[in-house]
């Protein structure tokens, strides 16, 4: 991918004009591929993702309380939605990884796709300020954000709330095993809630294994 290529994706994708296409490039490149990744500007991104979208939030729904609020913002930060934002965008094309990590799977893992996307965000913050990285969550978000009415939970932290309300430990995830070949792993996860029931699901990555065992101990307990 040339320098030309990268500059015109992020024009197009994140409404941006880069100045520095090196930043951008790091935000893309994974710690397996090299030195210059993109954690720090993870941890800028993160920060600067929660606080657009929670000022958002507080805008466009007055009439709701801070535990409402407080469910919208942990699902539209959430690893996977920022996953399936970046899935939509088209990240994958553009990022860096070495050839361990990408046989292993982590060009379409939950974790490293919604870091990045993260990464990106504290890029744009970096050269445009805040009302480049809010432009871009805002266009990219919308439909998360203004479209349900009613706040999301994500099946993690509806059965965290479920042990809670039924004065239960928090549940317990554990990696089962991982099968099939390096380019295309599948990862078995069960969760329980001692003393309740358990349930055990796969995935293209640990985390969707784990989302998927939510669910299903979810269905069971209902």
């Amino acid at each position: 991918m040339t320098e030309d290529t990268l500059r015109d994706w992020i024009r197009s994708t994140l409404g941006h004009e880069p100045h520095d296409v090196a930043l951008f490039q790091r935000a893309l490149t994974h710690g397996s591929y090299g030195p210059a990744h993109y954690e720090r500007l993870e941890f800028l991104g993160d920060r600067i993702l929660g606080l657009v979208a929670a000022a958002w939030l507080y805008e466009i729904f007055p009439d709701e309380s801070e535990g409402q609020l407080s469910r919208r913002l942990n699902a539209v930060v959430s690893r996977e939605t920022c996953a399936d934002i970046g899935r939509e965008t088209g990240i994958a094309t553009h990022m860096k990884l070495g050839k361990q990590a990408r046989d292993d799977g982590a060009v379409d893992s939950d974790n490293v796709l919604g870091d990045v996307v993260e990464a990106l965000i504290g890029a744009l913050y970096l050269e445009g300020g805040l009302p480049a990285a809010t432009a871009f969550i805002h266009r990219s978000w919308a439909e998360r954000v203004t479209g349900p009415a009613q706040a999301p939970k994500h099946p993690k932290s509806m059965l965290q709330e479920w042990a809670a309300a039924h004065r239960c430990r928090p549940p317990v995830y554990e990696l089962g095993g991982r099968t099939g070949p390096h380019h295309a792993p599948r990862f078995t996860v069960t969760v329980r809630i001692i003393g309740k029931d358990e349930a055990s699901a796969d995935g293209a990555s640990k985390q969707e294994a784990e989302t998927a065992a939510a669910r299903a101990l979810l269905e069971k307990l209902s």
